[in-house]
């Protein structure tokens, strides 16, 4: 158990699985005080009464960050049970991947309203105490999507670019009110969505084969090693790092790869 998030409480959305659930064990290891996010409510119970059961402040809510109102009615939820956040981590996303025309509307306005609208709900929630306060932070969950394309993956990169302009924008918007906006950009991370991708190819073992070449040092990020990096850009050792994007993801997006 350490000390590095002492004070700090911490709204994360898509908290009951993959990178959302890795950062909420770590954040409370680290002295947080937690509301958790997800609109699976089964699975979000019952990681949620694990971590109470670890001795830590938590508290949650189903709720789907599409819906505005649901958004706020949680951070009602939270400002009862752990106090004012003081924290937000945007993690809740939607891959959404097509061949530009052949995407439908429906799909365009669902990868939007999960991976930006449901994101600015969040920060829209979030916001206003952070103001009053004077002190806040909050770190979006962006992607290498978000300035790399790769081929019939449309509209996602649309989305993630977005995500970043809001970031900086917020991040600028507010820093005079104590509060930074940050993202982390993760590559392929180990997580059920990876798994599930891999899968969806006749020989998965061959495709999963495939996917660490592209990577440096052959192999994929763990859920553990995103959450460290959000750990330190949540906590308070990194003050000055503001309207800034971290990228976790092994070299991925540097190494060039030859068609």
């Amino acid at each position: 158990m350490g000390n590095r998030l002492n004070g700090k409480r911490i709204v994360i959305t898509g908290a009951a699985q993959g990178i959302g659930l890795a950062m909420a064990e770590l954040f409370q290891g680290e002295g947080a005080s937690l509301f958790l996010i997800d609109r699976d409510g089964p699975l979000l119970e019952r990681e949620a009464r694990r971590l109470q059961a670890a001795g830590g402040r938590v508290s949650s809510a189903v709720a789907d960050i599409t819906d505005a109102g649901a958004i706020a009615a949680a951070f009602a939820i939270a400002a009862e049970t752990i106090g004012r956040p003081n924290a937000l981590v945007n993690n809740a996303g939607l891959n959404v991947f097509a061949e530009p025309l052949a995407t439908s509307d429906a799909e365009w306005q669902r990868c939007f309203d999960v991976n930006l609208k449901g994101a600015w709900n969040c920060c829209k929630a979030a916001l206003p105490g952070m103001i009053e306060a004077g002190d806040g932070v909050i770190l979006n969950i962006a992607s290498t999507h978000a300035f790399t394309i790769i081929p019939h993956t449309f509209p996602y990169p649309v989305a993630k670019h977005a995500l970043i302009g809001m970031t900086k924008s917020l991040g600028i918007e507010y820093a005079s009110k104590g509060i930074r906006v940050n993202a982390l950009a993760p590559g392929y991370v180990l997580t059920q969505k990876v798994i599930e991708y891999w899968n969806s190819f006749p020989d998965p073992k061959a495709a999963e084969a495939e996917t660490m070449k592209l990577h440096p040092g052959g192999r994929i990020a763990t859920v553990d090693e995103i959450a460290r990096a959000a750990l330190f850009m949540i906590s308070d050792e990194c003050t000055f790092m503001n309207a800034a994007c971290l990228t976790v993801d092994g070299g991925l997006s540097v190494l060039h790869h030859p068609a």
